[in-house]
């Protein structure tokens, strides 16, 4: 049965290559019109819904990558420190309210027309009035002074900004279309968008005229599969690097290397701290949604949870040990607080649920006032990962009394539902906004609020600097009184840090030298530029 599974993807992957004109010999090295050119496989759930337009979200909101297409202010340096792209300095005001951003003045969009002031205060100041996941709440308005200078004018101190200057490409005023740009758009970045096939393929080609870097490989094609495809056509040796969860690692492909990178990538569970009935606050299309969960905003459930999970088992079981425990979403940031850290103690979890009022009926669950410890628990299914996480948390807490009934569905589903019914989810960014996004105030999946956590968060966007901030930010996690972890609040349970795994044809140099944020798709293309052929 699992051979014939492949067959047939291997024979739709075939197909999808004759329609689209990538088919390749499966030895590169003999295949010498394509030594800079490259094709990559990866997360379908990676196309881009709204094309590859900044202003609706392309490469920043939860996924952050560099754009390729456009170029962006500032950059995360392999070190995950800030350096320089459009941008030659910049300088924050004593009060933190203004940035000014001096711009190169020799970059040109494709078109020939070049790149200015106004191109990026015009990116920002349309950027901001999108119902994206790039959030640019903190900004009031953008200001080009001359054709390289741009003011940035903030509602609130944001001293974690320079990192989302890193991915916000700057679209051209001039050329702009809001209905047509994400399917053809023009930028100055290293690659040229040559042709968009919706739900199959990218052709991207080295811009001749960068200013930078001159990329190597002048060609890159990404292919959008799944995970069972993928492995398909990889064993077919039609791509030549294919992203891969890590229980293909196990059948390894011919002539392919297995190539795993560091990442602040985590897995875990959002746990609604309200009861059922709330909504949440209106997004800025105006959505709300159902929030709340009877069962997971009891602090005792929430807290069993955090110490009856073994994550070294989900480790080994799950990510075949390509990953390693987490406890928080900032895993070796230098904004983590160690008392994130849990051990495992399924008996510690029972005390827990005894010590507040919860016994044992004769289902062996949890029960406490005629309500007993269940909840649904969503995971996408078409991620091995999360599916197996989910297999796994089930039978771990079903040995400590609470039951756990996995449902999967896909992303745009679980998207309206997870404000109450907890959710695997992936999560992690080079910045300490990580902390912000879990636990401010209107801003989480679990509805948590806490005053004194907000206010940590507070000052730590209020800091003079990023460095001066670190403090503020471990303090919002746990302060020695209240906070986060799971010996307090305990709104997230966080699981394991995966590796992300793929398959590269051995005679392939992949560069990578920058931990990989969350999200399996576009960060393996980061430094496609700098990629070879042997």
């Amino acid at each position: 049965m699992k051979n014939q599974k492949i067959l047939a993807l291997c024979l739709i992957v075939i197909c999808l290559f004759t329609v689209v004109g990538c088919g390749k010999n499966a030895d590169k090295n003999t295949d010498t019109a394509a030594n800079d050119s490259v094709i990559i496989a990866i997360d379908p759930e990676s196309e881009p819904a709204a094309g590859f337009d900044p202003i609706m979200g392309w490469a920043a909101g939860e996924h952050t990558h560099d754009p390729l297409i456009q170029s962006t202010l500032l950059i995360t340096k392999d070190d995950i420190t800030i350096g320089y792209d459009l941008a030659k300095e910049y300088t924050i005001s004593p009060d933190g309210l203004t940035w000014t951003f001096k711009i190169r003045s020799d970059v040109k969009f494709t078109d020939g027309v070049p790149l200015t002031a106004k191109d990026v205060a015009f990116t920002y100041n349309n950027a901001m009035k999108q119902p994206t996941e790039t959030d640019l709440s903190m900004l009031k308005y953008v200001e080009a002074i001359d054709d390289t200078t741009v003011v940035f004018h903030f509602n609130t101190p944001y001293s974690a900004f320079a990192y989302t200057a890193a991915v916000v490409g700057i679209v051209p005023e001039h050329a702009y279309n809001a209905a047509t740009y994400g399917q053809n758009p023009i930028g100055s970045g290293r690659y040229i968008l040559k042709q968009w096939d919706k739900g199959q393929q990218v052709i991207l080609e080295a811009n001749p005229n960068y200013y930078g870097e001159k990329p190597k490989m002048k060609k890159v094609t990404i292919v959008f599969m799944s995970e069972d495809a993928s492995y398909a056509a990889a064993k077919g040796g039609q791509v030549d690097v294919a992203y891969t969860a890590p229980s293909y690692t196990v059948s390894p492909v011919k002539g392919y290397n297995i190539l795993s990178f560091n990442t602040v990538d985590i897995r875990g569970l959002n746990l609604p701290v309200v009861p059922a009935g709330h909504k949440t606050p209106a997004k800025k299309n105006g959505e709300t949604y159902p929030a709340g969960n009877d069962v997971t905003s009891n602090l005792a459930i929430r807290q069993a949870i955090a110490c009856a999970i073994d994550r070294e088992a989900i480790v080994k079981n799950v990510l075949y040990g390509y990953g390693s425990v987490a406890y928080s979403d900032s895993v070796n940031e230098p904004w983590e607080n160690e008392a994130m850290k849990v051990a495992y103690d399924p008996a510690k979890a029972k005390a827990i649920l005894e010590a507040d009022g919860w016994q044992l009926n004769a289902d062996g669950i949890y029960e406490k006032n005629g309500l007993n410890a269940e909840f649904d628990l969503l995971y996408i299914s078409s991620n091995s990962v999360r599916t197996g996480i989910a297999m796994a948390v089930k039978e771990m807490l079903q040995q400590v009394g609470i039951k756990v009934n996995p449902i999967g569905s896909s992303w745009d589903k679980i998207a309206t539902l997870c404000y109450e019914t907890p959710h695997v989810f992936g999560a992690g960014l080079h910045s300490p906004t990580v902390v912000r996004s879990h636990y401010y105030t209107g801003k989480n999946y679990a509805s948590y609020s806490n005053p004194t956590v907000d206010n940590y968060i507070d000052q730590a966007l209020a800091a003079t600097s990023l460095e001066a901030s670190y403090q503020s930010w471990k303090k919002a996690q746990w302060d020695g009184t209240t906070g986060v972890t799971p010996q307090a609040d305990s709104p997230w349970v966080w699981l394991v840090e995966l590796k992300h795994v793929y398959f590269a044809k051995e005679s392939l140099n992949v560069i990578d030298k920058k931990i990989h944020p969350h999200g399996y798709g576009w960060t393996i293309v980061n430094n496609v530029h700098e990629w070879s052929w042997k």
